[in-house]
């Protein structure tokens, strides 16, 4: 179901779901660059079928409630480049601060909910999701005892507020999937986050899925790989399971 829920800058629109019972592990599950929409409600559902309690935020509310973005305009290349034009200004207003902010409201409204535990969650996330839930575990390392990221860019840049100089945070476990030949996270970028996670002593899985290109879980996306998919949801529920 749809909830809203209240942040220090608005209300997130989000995707609710809990199954019966519980209360049950929470699941936090960041969106990537193309919104809150069907097909991030499908894998929600999904992970809530395993037992697990599920919120999917709008972390873009600041642009709108969901749908924001029509993803047919992706099949049309005039359409598209007016298409990012809006997607970019959203997606770079959420600063390491702001996400840390929003998060704290994520979490204390989710696990306020009947049916959900309030130990600490796991968050996994996609594309600029990934990028963010991050961003969320490096800022409230008491609160999110694991991480995932799915073709995640720029975790690893040269500038001072690159994701990957705040790993030393972590205290939880953390799983990177990286698309191949991603140019948001090159192989160069790919090491450079191994090192500082090497540094930090964190507990962490690393690995580049072979022909998978950047977005291969979005079905609904030409980006789509069936084969990286499936390996996500696998890598996906061992992690949830170790850190039940």
């Amino acid at each position: 179901m749809m909830v809203d829920v209240p942040t220090k800058d608005g209300t997130a629109d989000s995707y609710l779901v809990v199954p019966e019972g519980g209360p049950h592990q929470g699941v936090l599950l960041f969106e990537d660059a193309f919104g809150l929409r069907p097909r991030l409600f499908e894998m929600a559902d999904r992970i809530a079928e395993r037992g697990y309690a599920v919120l999917a935020p709008n972390i873009l509310y600041r642009g709108g409630r969901c749908p924001q973005f029509d993803m047919a305009d992706m099949a049309d290349p005039d359409k598209r480049s007016a298409l990012f034009g809006k997607i970019m200004p959203m997606v770079q207003q959420l600063t390491p601060e702001r996400i840390a902010a929003d998060t704290e409201s994520y979490l204390d409204f989710f696990t306020a909910r009947d049916g959900v535990s309030a130990e600490p969650v796991v968050v996994v996330g996609y594309c600029m999701g990934g990028t963010n839930a991050l961003r969320a575990i490096e800022a409230h390392p008491s609160r999110i005892k694991a991480v995932a990221t799915f073709h995640a860019g720029r975790l690893a840049t040269d500038k001072p507020d690159s994701p990957h100089l705040s790993v030393g945070n972590i205290t939880g476990e953390a799983f990177f999937a990286h698309a191949d030949q991603d140019h948001s996270m090159t192989a160069e970028n790919i090491k450079t986050l191994e090192a500082a996670l090497d540094n930090a002593g964190v507990r962490y899985r690393s690995e580049v899925y072979e022909g998978a290109p950047h977005g291969f879980t979005m079905s609904d996306t030409a980006m789509y790989h069936e084969e990286g998919e499936k390996r996500h949801w696998e890598d996906l529920f061992a992690l949830l399971d170790r850190t039940r």
